[in-house]
């Protein structure tokens, strides 16, 4: 018997069709791709286990929703006491962290799965390292006191920053982090002081010349040119803050600025930086005086942009520049929130040109802000008092946040850090 076909029995045949085409596509792309555009990695400074060690917890990074979980194996020790930051190394394939207790950095290999693998660890020069940050070809670490002989907390002494020079990875090697940083020969040590200009330091009683001069945080430009710390004189009354200037050379060498130190406010906490299509911007907060400072860059020297400083929350202690699209965030520690910007020839605006501050709720006590490296739409904030990291999703055309799922999302006892890798280098092929 031979059967008979109409159009619309034809239609009906080639709609089912290609639907069990498109299950069949759909459910080959669930073996085939993840959801998971990043790994984040949130360091904790409250000691935990039998050696005391900090904590990292390991996050992935849900594409769609931007919900947060941790991996099975999560969390991992620090292998050391206090870690206070962290960096990864421009191929993301190394973790960094410092641990402050310990005068060290620990290097930690990456695996695919986003697992954490003890690697190696390094003594920095001086005493209480406190930040980190990395370029392709150096890690730079800033201690809270220069490596001078009565160097403690009883007696502080000014601060330096050292570099270590990283050797680039091989299909069998990670990145190599040297034991020893770059030699500074006029100090005869490892590290280039944080000193006024004619100030020398007096290993007598620890200071630079009656100034002691505290860190508060890092920053190395994209193109690895130039790397900026952001201090501030303590023994003044107000204190004093600066931004401290150095050209990297090729070997890893440090030489100050010609205009270094920079005037930073009062209290500068965090720094950041950013170049576009317009030239090469820094930013950095003054947790003192809750404003923003923005400078531009030429030969590494900073000046300051009309209108800076712009006005932030109450005690701002991080920021996070978009490194694609022109926005800036910044987590204001008292207040517990996130405040939002619009970036124009580096100034800053609040978002849409609203006339009052763009305010998103973080947890208790933000002292930390990331953005995912994959597609620069995932944001994070550390929340150091109520053990917690808050996620969000930002908009590429206005830069909004919006919550992502079920956050805030717990963390160990008091977060401190964070940095985070795309998965397999490109979000796993998930695009915004």
């Amino acid at each position: 018997m031979r059967m008979k076909f109409t159009r619309s029995s034809q239609l009906v045949l080639v709609s089912a069709a290609s639907l069990a085409a498109a299950t069949l596509v759909t459910a080959c792309s669930q073996f085939t791709q993840t959801l998971t555009v990043d790994f984040v990695y949130v360091t904790s400074a409250k000691a935990a286990g039998t050696n005391n060690y900090g904590e990292i917890n390991v996050f992935e990074i849900n594409s769609e929703s931007g919900r947060m979980r941790q991996i099975p194996t999560s969390p991992f020790p620090s292998e050391g006491r206090n870690p206070v930051a962290e960096a990864v190394s421009s191929d993301y394939g190394s973790l960094f962290v410092v641990n402050h207790d310990d005068n060290t950095i620990v290097q930690f290999v990456i695996g695919s799965d986003g697992k954490l693998y003890g690697f190696n660890t390094v003594n920095t020069p001086g005493v209480f390292p406190m930040a980190v940050t990395t370029s392709k070809s150096n890690l730079f670490v800033v201690d809270t006191y220069q490596p001078l002989p009565i160097a403690s907390i009883a007696h502080p002494c000014s601060g330096s920053i050292a570099v270590y020079p990283l050797k680039a990875a091989t299909s069998s090697t990670p990145v190599g982090l040297p034991p020893q940083a770059v030699n500074n020969t006029a100090v005869g040590g490892n590290y280039w002081p944080l000193a006024l200009p004619g100030a020398n330091s007096d290993s007598s009683n620890c200071t630079s010349s009656g100034h002691v001069i505290v860190p508060t945080a890092v920053n190395v430009l994209a193109s690895g040119a130039d790397v900026y710390v952001t201090a501030y004189d303590a023994s003044a009354s107000p204190s004093v803050g600066y931004i401290f200037g150095f050209s990297v050379g090729s070997d890893g060498t440090l030489t100050p600025l010609s205009g270094s130190p920079f005037a930073a406010g009062v209290q500068p906490s965090a720094v950041a930086s950013k170049s576009d299509s317009t030239g090469t911007y820094v930013y950095a907060t003054d947790f003192a005086r809750g404003n923003v400072l923005a400078y531009s860059v030429s030969s590494g020297n900073l000046t300051q942009l009309g209108g800076s400083p712009f006005p932030a929350g109450n005690q701002p202690s991080a920021i996070v520049v978009n490194p694609t699209y022109p926005y800036a965030y910044v987590a204001n520690s008292l207040d517990g929130t996130i405040e939002a910007y619009s970036i124009s020839n580096g100034k800053l605006s609040y978002l849409g040109n609203s006339p009052t501050p763009v305010i998103y709720a973080a947890g208790v006590q933000p002292v930390a802000i990331g953005i995912d490296p994959s597609t620069n739409r995932f944001l994070y904030a550390v929340n150091f008092l109520n053990n917690t990291v808050s996620g969000y999703q930002s908009s590429i055309t206005t830069g909004t946040l919006l919550d992502s799922q079920f956050s805030p999302y717990p963390t160990n006892a008091n977060p401190t850090a964070v940095a985070a890798i795309p998965h397999n280098g490109t979000g796993a092929g998930i695009q915004p």
